[in-house]
């Protein structure tokens, strides 16, 4: 079943790009509209601070909220570590 889109463009993009990269949307909640979910689970994955992130329904500011959310997408250590490995395997 596909999820809910968010109302703001900006956020969408930037779920469908975590969504690309292999992480959990969940939608609903108390207060966020969401929920991201890192797919790697790891120990190294800066204590889970960066494993689980809200999602808000109306920000401020959705072009700034889009890009924490790419932010702590592209700042997971696994993802981070993955990247790395495939920079070094194409030189």
């Amino acid at each position: 079943m596909a999820r809910a889109s968010h109302p703001k463009k900006e956020v969408e993009e930037a779920l469908r790009y975590a969504e690309a990269q292999g992480w959990r949307v969940e939608v609903g909640g108390n207060h966020a509209w969401g929920r991201t979910y890192c797919p790697h689970n790891d120990q190294e994955c800066r204590c889970g601070e960066f494993c689980i992130t809200s999602i808000w329904s109306t920000p401020k500011n959705p072009g700034n909220h889009a890009r924490a959310l790419r932010r702590v997408v592209d700042n997971c250590t696994a993802h981070r570590n993955r990247r790395h490995a495939c920079d070094e395997a194409e030189e």
